[in-house]
């Protein structure tokens, strides 16, 4: 390879693709749009959760009613003399939303079915609602059939929410406060960063050859520098185009959000916050894993401080500084140039072999369908980072860039580390070479939709 040739491809590659109208609209349009979507959930969380409804009852038991208790989003009005068909057939004029009827006692089973109706489906969380008032009145009966004064009491009294507090060793045996849930949204973020990056920017290399293929350039570039120089030269091109974009995208999505945060004030975070079930849905994550959080946005605002905020401030604070994050920043660049390069290398070669995106299906499904495994597997890592499908993923070079990072701040053995790297470094030399020998002849080939038995044949050709 030719290091001169190269560099003047990188160089007419970034310089061509910023001067673009279509670069300088997305990475400021973008920015707005990504902003204005989290505003917009916000707002649409915080309307959601003041929405009223209210319910006519119809309780047949006799032992419900008096556990649905009205509160600022439902008000329940007990109807319970009236006719569950009458009602419905006039819910409307009763100006109620929502019918609610609570059969007879099951004398034998001690329970009770329910079952609402409404104009419109309920949400997840008026049923989840009430299911769990309805639970707690059949538990109250239950224990009341025992005849044990005070029984109800007692129950209560020796119900217990121990919180679990954890504590990271170093090698000398200091110990440390930790928090997992903070290692879940560190992981997380990088995990999906790198995902996002070779998933969008090594799509445009692809684009980006089959443009040059299709309107016929790259005939006139191939007089002059060779397929190899071309590709590689194009591959860290459009990579620092990408870092370019995507540095400008953090730096002004902060900004607005910033702005928009201020503008609007804290009653707009409040709003979304104070639901954690709620937060939980819209990120992707199960109540359990939101729980043990650790009440971490509760503790950033002020106004709803609880007596043991400062401790939980403390944990976050403490479990920050228990991450390595010079390890953690290293590896993250290693694994961000490298991942980049191997998959850049493999939608350059399918980006040869055909002449339209339309063509590229076929071929770029065995790239896509190990970016989503590694998608998966660290979903999987917030559960147990040290669990075998991790540790795999971590080590096998296609899945280890996304899922690695996931690792890092659970901690991970030196030995893993330097292999995973060594790995991921020898596959993409080896899969920079296969699709080197694809780009060169599949660059030059149109009139034919190429198959995978042509790549084949294309790499046994010397």
């Amino acid at each position: 390879m030719d290091f001169r040739i190269i560099k003047t491809v990188i160089s007419r590659e970034y310089m061509t693709r910023v001067k673009k109208k279509s670069f300088l609209v997305t990475t400021f349009v973008v920015p707005i749009l990504f902003a204005a979507m989290m505003v917009v959930i916000f707002l649409i969380m915080g309307n959601t959760k003041e929405r009223r409804q209210d319910v006519a009852v119809v309780d047949q038991s006799g032992i419900v009613m008096s556990h649905l208790v009205s509160n600022d989003r439902v008000t329940y009005t007990d109807f319970s003399t009236e006719s569950p068909d009458n009602i419905k057939t006039h819910l409307k004029d009763l100006d109620k939303d929502v019918l609610v009827v609570i059969s007879p006692l099951d004398s034998v089973k001690k329970t009770v079915s329910v079952q609402a109706y409404s104009k419109d489906p309920l949400g997840v969380e008026f049923t989840g609602s009430l299911g769990d008032k309805v639970d707690d009145a059949i538990e109250e009966y239950r224990v009341q059939q025992y005849g044990i004064e005070n029984l109800t009491q007692i129950m209560e009294d020796v119900k217990s929410n121990v919180r679990v507090t954890e504590y990271t060793l170093d090698d000398s045996g200091k110990e440390s406060v930790s928090e997992s849930g903070i290692y879940m949204i560190v992981s997380m973020l990088l995990g999906i960063i790198i995902w996002m990056f070779i998933m969008m920017f090594g799509g445009q290399v692809m684009s980006s050859v089959i443009e040059e293929k299709s309107s016929r350039v790259v005939e006139v570039l191939i007089s002059s520098v060779k397929a190899v120089d071309l590709m590689f030269g194009k591959i860290i091109g459009v990579a620092l185009v990408a870092l370019t974009q995507f540095l400008l995208w953090i730096v002004l999505t902060v900004v607005l959000v910033s702005g928009a945060s201020m503008f609007m004030g804290k009653d707009m975070l409040k709003s979304f916050s104070g639901d954690p079930q709620m937060v939980a849905q819209t990120v992707g994550v199960t109540p359990d894993q939101m729980e043990a959080i650790g009440g971490i946005v509760a503790a950033t605002d002020s106004s709803s401080v609880q007596a043991d905020a400062p401790d939980e401030l403390h944990t976050v604070v403490a479990t920050l500084a228990n991450i390595p994050w010079v390890k953690l920043i290293i590896s993250f660049l290693i694994y961000f140039v490298l991942g980049y390069l191997l998959y850049a290398s493999l939608y350059a070669a399918v980006g040869s072999a055909v002449e339209s995106v339309d063509d590229t299906q076929q071929l770029q499904m065995p790239i896509t369908i190990p970016l989503m495994i590694a998608y998966m597997i660290i979903l999987m890592a917030f559960q147990n980072p040290d669990s075998g499908v991790v540790v795999w993923g971590s080590l096998i070079p296609f899945t280890s860039p996304i899922v690695m990072l996931a690792r890092i701040p659970y901690g991970v053995p030196m030995w893993q580390l330097i292999l995973s790297i060594a790995l991921l470094f020898f596959t993409f030399i080896g899969c920079a070479w296969l699709s080197a020998k694809i780009y060169k002849v599949g660059i030059l080939m149109f009139g034919k939709k190429s198959t995978f038995k042509d790549l084949w044949n294309w790499l046994r050709q010397k």
